[in-house]
């Protein structure tokens, strides 16, 4: 289903504070809270896997020097900013944090946090009929997809599509290939764009299929019989050239190689995708002239595929050479000037701009808000803000292990949780003159 923005049911979609064709420098997450809300059609981004390795890109090629360590800590990874946030705002959201954290190591819950946080902005910044597809793999798919589940909400899953690469297959001693990854779509309501994406037919693969005879008009076309289609249930002859031509509906299971080391389009960037893969993804689920965020571009395939198919598109990454790499591939590619970059700026249909600093937000600076958070906000008083921690010690020291809600006294202060007296809305910080210590049994009243 598409949605307009004369549709009344969903809101109104915003003006994006972007430049088409902008690649930004950095932590992605300023950028990402830099974005206005509700004017993204499509998030297509391959982030880290946590797959505790480092990986480095083959020397002598484009992405040459690029490296990064996917391993994860939450003494060093986690910002105390990001657990208040996400301990005060969306409570279902920590526990999904925590449960990885227990189950798998600290430094599983470290990933989650560093991708819970951009994933709030993603939902954000998406318009109400757009979509994300995020690539990982089953190192951590499962505890991204409860992350997910928490942000997006479960009924905003679509499909856990598996990127099947299978080759050079071996007789391991104690476990199957490991040969496909995981994205996981998710639209941002049920008003998300979607367009079915088709394969060939091959005729004989066609026949199989259908298992019937094959029948010859009077003109001699091949006909077959064929669902009527939607609203209809009835059966009907059809040329099987016309069959052939329309393609046949692809599944969750997309079989395609990974990227060849004689491949043209190889960069050499150590966890680079095919471009085949993300121009499904980007044709599926945008329309020509759409805005695409990437907000972990590396080597600039999403932006690559992008381009290709007419689509506006934003990139960012922290890898130095990310705006050398997509100006070298859209060049390979015929779609940059042939003259290389001008000053920061490579004249395609339009330009190419790079940025280090994050763009204003011309919206009403609206935070993400899921569908789990209290949307009843008062601003707190300016003055001194302190962490969680040391407003629970500031609280028991000056009230004892004692609820505020049924003034019941505890023997053991952890029974006694730290909530706001109301909701707050000043963006993550933190004021002892709105908090309070409650029992769990008062906390959860008030909650409800």
């Amino acid at each position: 289903m598409q949605a307009t923005a004369h549709d009344k049911r969903i809101e109104p979609f915003s003006l994006l504070n972007v430049a088409n064709r902008t690649l930004f420098h950095g932590d992605n997450l300023p950028f990402l809270r830099a974005i206005n809300s509700n004017s993204i059609h499509l998030i297509a981004t391959d982030p880290p896997f946590n797959k505790s390795r480092d990986f480095h890109a083959t020397p002598d090629s484009l992405a040459s020097g690029a490296s990064f360590q996917d391993r994860w800590s939450w003494q060093k990874d986690v910002h105390q900013d990001w657990v208040d946030q996400i301990t005060d705002d969306f409570p279902k959201l920590m526990e999904a944090i925590e449960s990885a954290r227990y189950a798998h190591s600290d430094g599983m819950g470290a990933f989650m946090c560093f991708m819970a946080v951009r994933l709030l902005e993603m939902r954000r910044v998406l318009r109400e009929d757009g979509s994300i597809y995020l690539h990982c793999d089953p190192t951590a798919s499962h505890y991204l997809k409860a992350i997910m589940d928490a942000i997006f909400g479960y009924r905003n899953f679509r499909n856990e599509v598996v990127w099947d690469y299978s080759f050079r297959l071996m007789d391991l001693p104690r476990f199957f290939n490991r040969k496909h990854d995981v994205i996981l779509f998710y639209a941002k309501s049920k008003f998300g764009h979607f367009l079915m994406p088709k394969t060939p037919w091959t005729r004989e693969e066609l026949i199989k299929t259908r298992k019937q005879k094959v029948h010859v008009d009077e003109q001699g076309h091949e006909l077959i019989w064929m669902p009527g289609g939607k609203g209809n249930s009835k059966n009907k002859l059809k040329k099987i050239d016309d069959i052939i031509n329309e393609g046949k509906a692809v599944s969750d299971v997309w079989q395609m190689p990974i990227i060849s080391s004689s491949s043209k389009e190889r960069t050499g960037y150590p966890t680079q995708k095919p471009l085949t893969l993300y121009e499904r993804i980007i044709k599926a689920s945008s329309n020509e002239g759409d805005i695409v965020l990437d907000p972990f571009c590396g080597c600039a395939t999403t932006l690559v595929a992008a381009e290709r198919l007419n689509r506006q598109w934003i990139g960012i990454d922290i890898w130095d050479k990310a705006h050398e790499t997509v100006i070298r591939r859209l060049q390979d590619e015929g779609l940059a000037a042939p003259d290389g970059d001008k000053g920061g700026r490579l004249f395609t249909a339009g330009q190419i701009s790079y940025s280090k600093d994050p763009p204003v937000r011309t919206d009403d600076g609206m935070e993400a808000v899921p569908f789990l958070k209290t949307k009843l906000k008062v601003d707190e008083p300016k003055g001194e803000r302190r962490t969680r921690a040391e407003m629970l010690e500031f609280l028991l020291d000056q009230n004892g292990s004692r609820c505020q809600g049924c003034d019941r006294e505890f023997d053991d202060p952890r029974y006694l949780e730290l909530d706001h007296n109301t909701p707050r809305s000043d963006g993550g910080l933190n004021h002892i003159s709105n908090r309070i210590l409650l029992c769990g049994p008062c906390n959860k009243l008030k909650s409800n």
